[in-house]
C-alpha cells in the first residue's frame, strides 16, 4: 500500500536512494561487528512479545553519526542536496499514524522516532514501512533528520534546495494519517 501522496517536485532517483543507503550501511560498517549484531537482533525479535528494555544499539548512534560525517567528507554541494532529498522522503514516507501508534511521541519525538528508523539502516527501514510492529517506542535519533541539510550548510554556508516540495515535519504526509 503506498500512503505518499502525489505531491509535486523532485523525487529522488534510484541511484540517489542507492547511494544513499550505502552510505549509512558504509558507516554503520566501520563501527564492527557489535552494531551489526545489535541492529540484527532488532530486525529478528519477536513481534508479539512486548518489549520494555531499552535497545543497545541506541547507544552506538552517536558513534554512527560521526562514522556518517567522516563517510560523508568531501561530498560536493550537489551530493549533499540529492542525499538530504532522500532523507526528507524517508522520512516523510513512514511519517504515518500506524507507524506513530508503536513509537508514540510528540511531533517532533515521532519525527526524531523515524529519524532512528532511518538511521538503522535499509533493512530496517523497509522493515517498518512494511509491518509497522518493527518499529520500537521512543528510539530517536534526532541528529539524523537534518544531517546533510546541516552538513550543507556548515561546509557551503546556506541551507540545500531539495527541490522536493514535501516536508519532513510530523503529519505532514496527509496520506498517512486518517484523522
Amino acid at each position: 500500500m503506498n500512503l505518499i501522496s502525489e505531491e509535486p517536485g523532485r523525487v529522488p532517483t534510484a541511484e540517489e536512494e542507492d547511494r544513499f543507503w550505502l552510505l549509512i550501511e558504509e558507516a554503520w560498517a566501520r563501527l564492527g561487528p557489535e552494531p551489526a549484531a545489535l541492529r540484527r537482533e532488532l530486525l529478528a525479535r519477536d513481534l508479539d512479545e512486548e518489549d520494555e528494555e531499552p535497545y543497545a544499539v541506541e547507544e552506538w548512534l552517536d558513534p554512527f553519526l560521526d562514522s556518517l560525517r567522516v563517510a560523508s567528507d568531501g561530498l560536493s554541494r550537489r551530493g549533499l542536496e540529492d542525499l538530504d532529498r532522500v532523507l526528507e522522503r524517508k522520512l516523510y514516507e513512514i511519517d504515518r499514524e500506524d507507524i506513530h501508534e508503536v513509537t508514540d511521541g510528540s511531533d517532533d519525538g515521532f519525527l526524531y522516532c523515524r529519524g532512528f528508523i532511518v538511521a538503522l539502516g535499509h533493512e530496517y527501514y523497509t522493515a517498518v514501512k512494511r509491518d509497522p510492529r518493527f518499529a520500537v517506542l521512543d528510539a530517536e535519533c534526532e541528529d539524523i533528520c537534518y544531517f546533510f541539510a546541516r552538513l550543507h550548510h556548515e561546509r557551503f554556508g546556506d541551507w540545500p534546495e531539495t527541490g522536493s516540495g514535501i516536508s519532513r515535519e510530523s503529519t505532514s504526509n496527509v496520506a498517512g494519517w486518517t484523522s
